[in-house]
């Protein structure tokens, strides 16, 4: 695990891309430590020299400058503040656009075992306290203040030393508090920031299987683990509250102290005249002017801690290995289709294979069938070919191509797939179809919808093509998103199609339209079905059963039935389901 030294130098070298407004930020906070000290300087030298017997011009002049000094204070805060905060926005919107790109480049992997909701954390909570480093309540305003705090020390050791280290006195007391603050802070930050991820996970995990919820009747005992969760994140959150509702009095009571000793011995001094009236009207001001940013300066550096804390989950995210560090594997220009694959083992956890010595040849532009129970290794064989997962041994070849050794952009130009549980986004039923890709027109959509007989249904939408979906297509039902899946699929035209079976859960009428479209789309291409019923993959080239990850039976569909094999048990067996229902 890296130091907090090599992760804060790390933060700090997200603002280098933005050196002009970087430098303006450090510019400005170097010139507000003499403008914040200017006024109670001139207050003294007008206590001092001018208030009893100089003219009223010299004083209104005076009293000008002061003006003058106080706008150019307001200025120099103001461009600091908008400064500091558009750095802070723009290192926000550039990490999480690179954070957001490295997920969508995971392998599946990662997600079988990280929940969402975590991610959502990352990308949008953490990344956001990662960014408050550059803004007003991080590095820009702790540089600021200790210039500001540095520059009244010396001014005021040039102006009283007795009563400055009357003053500093009171810092080691100031000082013990901040750490024990910072230190107990720190640590119930990380709590609050590991029960928010935890409570996003739950919350987004429970949220997308809601219905699954309702129908098991398990409100409930949700709503019990929620309040447990959320009770915990409250608790994480009180101890913070705890920590900030004891300091910031000890801070004031410090400061009081300071105060009261400065006064005791400055009244002393202007007694012996060793200090002027313009020096103890002036001390307090610095006294205020100190306090101030040490009050709130343990506080910035507790969002430095918050940030050092999100930042360490932000770039080990970042820094994950899951994905390989580059794509460049050889690129298709062409594909015939035509897939091998030859004493192929394949596990999504290494040590237990779901695919055994699988030894399969689908020619180009021929259908082939995958049969077998649920788990029986059909998805996991279509996932390799896909490139989605990597296997353990064995080879796979695409057009005698090694598939591991190909490019996945270039792969998966070339594969079409169609699941049974399409997954539609909160868009447009076009922009669905065309995937936000511009170079895709409307009227080759509307071509390919025509083509397998579903742009009549699509217009019986509201607004048509211009239909806004709900979030997974939520508005549609399961045979309308599987239509529009292969209008997507026609549309990006590949030479590969991987159908998991469409016709399994829907109703007559949108499976007639779907078995129409389906010579369509699979004319002229490497067709690849994971098939639920097996009547409707009579005329496919090619039938692969599988039992236990193994293939053990392989043929037509008629060479099949005349063997006593379990592909005929199988066909039998939903045979005489169907007749009963």
């Amino acid at each position: 695990m890296k130091s907090d030294s090599q992760i804060l130098w790390r933060i700090v070298k997200l603002a280098l891309p933005y050196r002009r407004i970087l430098y303006a930020v450090l510019l400005l906070a170097v010139v507000l430590a003499p403008l914040r000290l200017s006024s109670p300087y001139l207050i003294n030298i007008i206590v001092d020299h001018y208030i009893q017997h100089s003219p009223y011009t010299i004083i209104a002049l005076l009293s000008a400058l002061f003006i003058l000094m106080l706008l150019l204070q307001t200025a120099a805060e103001y461009g600091f503040v908008f400064l500091s905060e558009k750095l802070g926005q723009e290192i926000i919107l550039a990490l999480r656009t690179k954070l957001y790109n490295r997920i969508m480049d995971f392998r599946l992997q990662y997600f079988d075992r990280t929940p969402i909701g975590k991610l959502t954390t990352r990308c949008v909570n953490d990344i956001e306290t990662l960014g408050v480093v550059f803004t007003r309540q991080g590095l820009p305003m702790i540089i600021a203040d200790i210039l500001s705090i540095i520059a009244i020390l010396i001014l005021m050791l040039l102006l009283s030393v007795k009563m400055t280290l009357i003053f500093l006195l009171t810092m080691p007391l100031m000082m013990i508090a901040t750490y024990i603050f910072k230190e107990k802070v720190k640590r119930s930050f990380q709590r609050v920031r590991q029960r928010l991820a935890e409570m996003n996970a739950f919350m987004q995990e429970r949220i997308s299987g809601i219905q699954t919820v309702h129908v098991l009747d398990a409100q409930k005992a949700e709503m019990r683990h929620f309040d447990r969760i959320n009770a915990a994140y409250t608790r994480a959150h009180l101890d913070t509250v705890l920590y900030y509702s004891v300091f910031f009095p000890v801070v004031d009571w410090i400061s009081s102290l300071a105060l009261a000793l400065m006064v005791w011995w400055g009244a002393v001094e202007v007694l012996h005249a060793e200090v002027t009236i313009g020096t103890l009207v002036a001390f307090p001001i610095y006294i205020q002017r100190i306090f101030r940013p040490i009050r709130f300066l343990a506080d910035k550096f507790n969002n430095i801690q918050m940030a050092m804390v999100a930042s360490h989950r932000v770039f080990r995210l970042l820094d994950d290995p899951t994905l390989p560090e580059d794509d460049t594997g050889k690129v298709l220009p062409a594909v015939e289709g035509a897939i091998r694959l030859e004493g192929l083992y394949f596990g999504y956890d290494p040590n237990h294979f779901i695919l055994k010595d699988i030894h399969l040849h689908i020619p180009s532009r021929s259908t082939c069938a995958l049969v077998g129970a649920t788990g029986s290794g059909k998805t996991s064989i279509a996932n390799i070919i896909c490139k989605l997962y990597e296997y353990q041994k064995g080879h796979a070849y695409l057009d005698g191509e090694e598939i591991r050794s190909l490019q996945r952009h270039s792969l998966r130009k070339h594969t079409g797939v169609v699941l049974q549980d399409v997954f539609l986004f909160s868009d447009t039923i076009l922009e669905n179809i065309r995937l936000r890709d511009p170079s895709i027109s409307r009227e080759r959509v509307v071509q390919a919808a025509r083509q397998i007989g579903v742009h009549e249904l699509i217009c019986q939408f509201p607004d048509g093509y211009d239909y806004m979906l709900q979030e997974r297509g939520a508005n549609l039902s399961v045979g309308q998103r599987q239509l529009i899946a292969f209008v997507r699929v026609l549309v990006l035209n590949p030479r590969i199609l991987i159908l998991d079976e469409p016709t399994s859960a829907i109703d007559v009428l949108t499976e007639r339209l779907i078995q129409n479209a389906l010579p369509v789309i699979t004319k002229d291409r490497t067709t690849i079905i994971i098939a639920h019923r097996l009547s409707t993959i009579r005329n496919a080239d090619k039938i692969v059963v599988m039992e236990d990850g193994r293939i053990v039976e392989e043929g037509n569909f008629e060479s099949l039935l005349q063997k006593d094999g379990y592909f005929k048990n199988l066909y039998q067996r939903q045979s005489q389901h169907t007749h009963i229902c």
